[in-house]
């Protein structure tokens, strides 16, 4: 068994599917954790993932989070501090309404396997990253 020990960096670490910045942190046998950047006035492109769930708490910034999962449907505004779902399936897309980035801190669970875990859909908002 080892430690780890990560701080989210200054350079990015990947473009996430949804066009946000990627900054990775620890990672577990069952899951691992990033640091998600949106810039201000963004809005991401709408994915799903196969295989994963996750669970996001935002950090700093404003913005909202659209959800999607069969006949369910919301947009849940999100600011420091909000913490949200996104079982396996969900179809989601955030966007920055403030003046400042939108960021999060998310877990996935299993660990993420690759690029092809999550793959685009059609959104609620027309993407601009």
């Amino acid at each position: 068994m080892t430690f780890e020990t990560r701080k989210i960096g200054t350079e990015l670490d990947a473009i996430a599917p949804d066009g946000s910045e990627v900054r990775l942190l620890c990672s577990l046998a069952r899951g691992s954790m990033a640091a998600f950047r949106l810039a201000p006035g963004s809005i991401s492109r709408a994915v799903a993932h196969r295989t994963v769930e996750e669970i996001w708490c935002f950090t700093a910034g404003h913005g909202q989070m659209w959800r999607r999962f069969g006949d369910r449907e919301e947009i849940t505004e999100v600011t420091s501090s909000v913490s949200i779902t996104i079982p396996t399936g969900t179809h989601f897309q955030f966007r920055c309404n403030g003046s400042e980035p939108l960021e999060a801190i998310a877990v996935t669970m299993p660990p993420w396997p690759g690029a092809d875990e999550a793959f685009v859909v059609p959104g609620k908002w027309e993407p601009t990253v």
